[in-house]
């Protein structure tokens, strides 16, 4: 029956009727479970709290979802999400859909609960993973993207709030989660939208490009910084200044903060983190990227990074022997800098509010713009640039 399921130009998924009629309970979920009145975790428009089925003593995770938000109906992208998880079933990446239930206000999913929570509980304890382990880490969440991209789904909100444990304080079985945004890409059809995690987002949503799988690959890249450090490869005191360094891909190494991680980790952050999504490497080729693969023993053939990006001195040298790149504004400090994991870029392009800030000269060429990577040229005046109020929000 999930061949009936087709998608949209937007991208979402819809349901035919007569599976709907089946999947989606109608009767009180207290006739079934008991469900904890305090949630475990909480979204802007979701909760989650554990549910205990009487009849066979089984935990779920009860995952309550507004049918409204802001006065709009949602039930669309409520039907696309429960779509996504049917399909991925048969996936041991992706956290499993038992039961769907229906009340006045809410859908409820009955979901796997994953005994570990989210893997950010454990960036907040120890403030980052070992090599050994973030990389174990790495391999499994790009086993549960590989299978969404083969379906041609992207994920689209990579970060360790959506990624889940099912053993508790261990990196060892990894389960994808929350995909609320994502969005299948069709041949022919362009999905534009402001959506994702600030710290986590792709260049081209920010552009308001069309998205691509590739989208979900610079997450990929953002992510394996944040587990091997700790910190936001691209997070500044505020979040104008962390966008402009996303579109720059004002990326660094800090020598404080790789002095014990190996250059094939390295290499495998620079091969994701690449401004152009057509020259990012697929999940299957980060897969047997030497870093991740255990069969690698030289590094594969990845798309190269622009030479422009490897001559740019490390923001962690010594401030009197970085060149000078016209282009690219003053660094970050690494004590300002600032994660945004719990806000999200959502709404309307097109219907949105927008908002104009002044960005410095130093940031601007003439010729492209803020994703700039040349080494000289004569900085444009300080001009204002319109952006769409769900990123500044």
């Amino acid at each position: 029956m999930l061949s009936e399921v087709k998608s949209s130009r937007e991208g979402l998924l819809s349901l035919p009727t007569n599976l709907l009629d089946k999947l989606v309970r109608k009767e009180p979920i207290s006739d079934t479970y008991d469900v904890e009145e305090t949630p475990f975790a909480r979204g802007k428009f979701a909760t989650v709290r554990r549910a205990n089925h009487r009849a066979s003593g089984i935990s779920y995770a009860a995952k309550f979802i507004k049918k409204r938000r802001r006065a709009t109906d949602q039930t669309k992208e409520i039907y696309h999400e429960i779509a996504v998880l049917l399909k991925c079933e048969s996936s041991g990446r992706v956290v499993r859909l038992h039961e769907v239930y229906e009340t006045t206000s809410d859908m409820v999913l009955i979901l796997e609960l994953a005994a570990g929570g989210e893997l950010q509980r454990i960036l907040e304890g120890d403030e980052c993973l070992g090599e050994v382990e973030a990389k174990r880490a790495m391999r499994q969440i790009l086993e549960g993207l590989a299978y969404l991209h083969d379906r041609n789904i992207a994920h689209l909100d990579l970060k360790p709030q959506n990624l889940l444990l099912t053993i508790e304080n261990s990196c060892e079985d990894i389960k994808l989660c929350d995909f609320g945004i994502s969005r299948v890409l069709e041949k022919g059809v362009e999905v534009r939208e402001l959506i994702g995690t600030p710290d986590y987002v792709a260049p081209e949503v920010l552009s308001y490009e069309p998205i691509t799988l590739a989208t979900d690959v610079w997450s990929i890249g953002v992510l394996a910084y944040v587990l091997l450090t700790g910190y936001s490869p691209f997070g500044a005191a505020d979040k104008q200044q962390t966008y402009l360094n996303i579109s720059k891909c004002a990326l660094s190494f800090d020598s404080d903060l790789f002095e014990d991680i190996s250059s094939t980790a390295i290499d495998f952050i620079r091969a994701s983190l690449v401004v152009d999504p057509r020259k990012r490497p697929t999940v299957q080729q980060l897969l047997d990227h030497a870093w991740i693969s255990p069969k690698a023993h030289i590094l594969p053939q990845l798309p190269k990074i622009s030479s422009e990006i490897h001559n740019v001195t490390p923001k962690s040298t010594p401030q009197c022997q970085r060149k000078t790149l016209p282009c690219v504004t003053s660094d970050t400090p690494k004590s300002q800098r600032k994660t945004y994991s719990s806000d999200a870029l959502n709404g309307s392009y097109t219907d949105s509010p927008t908002r104009t800030y002044n960005v410095s000269t130093n940031c601007l060429c003439p010729q492209c713009g803020t994703t700039c990577r040349h080494l000289s040229h004569t900085p444009v005046s300080k001009t204002p640039i319109t952006v769409d109020r769900g990123i500044l929000c």
